[in-house]
């Protein structure tokens, strides 16, 4: 079962979009863990997470993208403009950060430049910095703008009921998720960082029932197993990584990421949805309310005591605070990070990357098994 989820999560064009677009369905990519996937299952569509991954060079994205720019969405326009994303029937684009909203722009401009680079759907989802009764009303008349375009272009109907039956059906993925993360954070983890992120990565690129099947499956054997002990317990935060293979670097042979807080990671399945009342107003206050990302002002410290919360669940000796080369909203913050974990006693390791192919091994390589050195001769002394 693990090579399923292996072969699904690194692998753009997987078996089961295949599968899906065979049968004559659509599929919309979207850039941010803040659009709502459940208004697209509703209207039958397959919900993707577009990714950079499987990038070799970023000629590309030089071209429309300015040299300070994070490499992410640099690698997402260069799988674009090789055709690699040629099965969206649409995307989505947000603000995450100003390298994501760029990427609207740019992509729009290499659409015009050369013909198929663009879906045929294409949309900017604005999503406000702060979370208020003001703000949740701004993205609920949002999402309402969003709905009505899919409505027309794809000539659907997405009706309440169907809207309620998604939101059910996506927070059984959460409860589901929940018991993985559980099992995560025991004595002896059943499985390792890189296969987690594997799993996880999987729910973001294809159909939620199937999905929900073969996690409950791989839940319920991972329960048996005997586990993994002696390992140094580490946490990752800090900038997207939809890498498995940075997560094998990072963990090694002495050490396993037991928790994270990433948006290809946790956050993607904190919280439910509220399944009473208006559905599109509830979709908002999860999405705009749950995503523990430095995009938001003014949540600094609520970020914080999340760490903190995670640092004690899973017993975490040791804290991984990566970005992405010039994304400032990870950098910035993970300084903060550093600071304030350091001065409760939880050691930290700052490591900066950039998002493509790991040319960089051998430097992160070193870097983390000097950290796990340092930890593991904390834990002589205790």
């Amino acid at each position: 079962m693990m090579k399923e989820f292996f072969e699904t999560s690194t692998v753009l064009n997987n078996k089961y979009v295949k599968q899906w677009k065979e049968s004559g369905k659509k599929v919309v990519g979207y850039t941010c863990s803040y659009v709502p996937d459940e208004i697209f299952h509703a209207a039958g569509i397959l919900p993707f997470r577009i990714r950079g991954f499987g990038s070799t060079d970023t000629t590309i994205g030089d071209t429309y993208f300015g040299p300070f720019i994070c490499s992410l969405p640099k690698c997402m326009l260069q799988l674009a403009g090789e055709g690699k994303f040629n099965f969206l029937d649409g995307a989505i684009i947000t603000p995450g950060c100003d390298s994501m909203r760029r990427l609207d722009e740019c992509w729009r401009k290499a659409g015009s430049d050369v013909e198929g680079v663009i879906p045929p759907f294409f949309f900017h989802y604005g999503v406000p910095h702060k979370y208020s009764d003001y703000t949740i009303k701004w993205l609920t008349d949002e999402t309402r703008r969003l709905i009505a375009a899919v409505e027309e272009h794809f000539k659907v109907k997405i009706a309440e009921a169907d809207l309620k039956k998604s939101i059910k059906l996506y927070n059984q993925s959460r409860v589901l998720l929940d018991r993985f993360e559980a099992l995560r954070t025991l004595d002896a983890p059943p499985f390792t960082g890189e296969e987690a992120l594997a799993v996880i990565l999987s729910g973001t690129t294809m159909p939620r029932e199937e999905y929900n099947k073969l996690l409950e499956q791989f839940i319920s054997n991972a329960e048996k197993s005997p586990g993994i002990k002696g390992r140094v317990r580490l946490m990752l935060v800090g900038s997207a990584n939809d890498d498995v293979e940075l997560v094998k670097v990072i963990e090694g042979e002495k050490s396993l990421v037991v928790a994270d807080n990433l948006c290809f990671g946790s956050r993607f399945y904190s919280d439910r949805v509220d399944e009473d009342g208006d559905p599109v107003s509830a979709l908002c206050k999860r999405y705009l309310g749950h995503n523990d990302c430095p995009r938001m002002y003014g949540d600094y410290r609520r970020r914080l005591d999340i760490l903190t919360q995670k640092v004690e669940k899973a017993k975490i000796e040791g804290v991984i605070l990566q970005n992405i080369r010039f994304c400032d909203l990870h950098g910035a913050e993970n300084g903060l990070f550093e600071k304030d974990l350091e001065a409760q006693g939880i050691p930290c390791m700052r490591l900066e990357r950039e998002y493509g192919p790991l040319v960089e091994t051998g430097r992160m390589k070193m870097r983390v098994d000097a950290f796990i050195e340092r930890i593991q001769q904390r834990r002589a002394a205790a």
